[in-house]
């Protein structure tokens, strides 16, 4: 029977179990009793905090992140200098980010708006202090290119410096701390995740 999981990934952790080459810590050094088979739907940057979803069902990924039906993530994202009500419009609206090389993507109208700074955020070392001008936004998107919504605050000149997903569909972070680690049903995880759940068949004798 397959087991899903929602996790929220703490600062410099990568998203994933093994195969690590750098000197920064994986999600299997967390202090949970992981299942065989586990892995991380999606991804995020090491640098990046936040909700993650983990299953032993490897069909997941597909269903979610890679059919044609779009599914919406938002992220809370901290960026250098106050935004205006101009910027703010030039996300929703869609920017130009590199992909790389000479490629270039435009990315389709988002929802964006700027919001208190979350409460109860564990601080981190070099984390902007309260007296340098800095903005808090809501960004939704609803597909996910490689580091896309960093490229976004960057396109409109106000780098992005954290970044923390808070929901993937209907599956929210809540307060569940970094780190935290929670077991969810297998009907429910695909029914707030808004994708069709296809039991496995079963072989007759």
């Amino acid at each position: 029977m397959n087991r899903y999981f929602v996790l929220n990934k703490p600062y410099n952790m990568l998203s994933q179990f093994k195969g690590n080459e750098q000197e920064i810590r994986m999600l299997g050094e967390l202090d949970f009793d992981f299942p065989e088979g586990i892995h991380a739907v999606g991804r995020l940057d090491a640098t990046s905090e936040g909700l993650l979803l983990l299953t032993t069902n490897k069909r997941v990924t597909n269903l979610l992140f890679q059919g044609k039906e779009p599914h919406s993530r938002t992220y809370h994202v901290m960026v250098r200098n106050n935004v205006s009500d101009e910027k703010l419009q030039q996300l929703r609206n869609g920017v130009r980010i590199r992909i790389s090389g000479d490629e270039y993507y435009t990315t389709p109208p988002c929802e964006a708006n700027i919001i208190p700074a979350p409460v109860g955020l564990v601080k981190r070392e070099g984390d902007i202090t309260r007296e340098v001008p800095h903005t808090w936004l809501s960004i939704t998107i609803f597909e996910g290119k490689f580091r896309q919504v960093r490229k976004m605050v960057q396109a409109i000149g106000h780098p992005c410096k954290r970044l923390i997903r808070v929901s993937i569909e209907d599956i929210h972070l809540g307060s569940l701390e970094a780190g935290g680690v929670k077991e969810m049903d297998e009907t429910e995880f695909f029914r707030l995740l808004k994708i069709v759940f296809v039991p496995p068949a079963v072989s007759g004798k």
